[in-house]
């Protein structure tokens, strides 16, 4: 009888616990771009943003780009994918001021994300986990949301300025809260 009433109380503790945590609410938060082609070529594709504990983890898969080829990707301060080459995204998103440069080494602005590298079928997968970006929230030089992704036809070369020199704007999305 006692191991009856044990059993029993430990069933009714987990089954509050279990209670508890399913009632507990998600605070991830997470927004999406979807890209499309721009200046004629064929490059589309999807990044996902997730922010949880203070960090925004970036998930991105991009196709139609140059077979084997690298290709830019950064986030520009307009959330506006208009025209057709993609410029009414405006430049590259930098709330902090900063020289143009590579992600995380020394001067760079927040939306220099970097270089794709595309496989054998043109398609590109990268990540990338960010403090300094943030999805809503009261800190609007972290704030991505209704910021534009820009891939570029060239190569980032992390030192040109403004921009990395990376050319035409083939592919534009805007990043949204889902």
């Amino acid at each position: 009888m006692k191991n009856l009433k044990l059993n029993t109380l430990k069933i009714g503790i987990l089954t509050c616990c279990l209670a508890l945590f399913s009632c507990t609410e998600n605070t991830d938060k997470t927004a999406v771009a979807n890209l499309s082609s721009k200046s004629g070529s064929n490059v589309t594709g999807t990044l996902t943003f997730t922010e949880s504990n203070g960090k925004v983890m970036m998930k991105a898969t991009i196709k139609g780009l140059t077979p084997g080829g690298t290709q830019a990707i950064h986030i520009h301060e307009n959330g506006d994918c208009s025209s057709d080459d993609g410029t009414s995204a405006g430049g590259h998103w930098n709330p902090s001021g900063h020289d143009h440069g590579k992600w995380k080494e020394g001067d760079f602005h927040s939306g220099d994300i970097g270089n794709l590298e595309a496989d054998e079928n043109g398609v590109a997968t990268i990540e990338k986990e960010s403090d300094f970006w943030a999805i809503n929230g009261d800190d609007e030089t972290k704030n991505i949301v209704g910021k534009g992704i820009i891939v570029h036809a060239g190569v980032d070369d992390f030192t040109s300025q403004p921009s990395g020199a990376a050319g035409a704007r083939v592919a534009c999305g805007v990043i949204e809260v889902e």
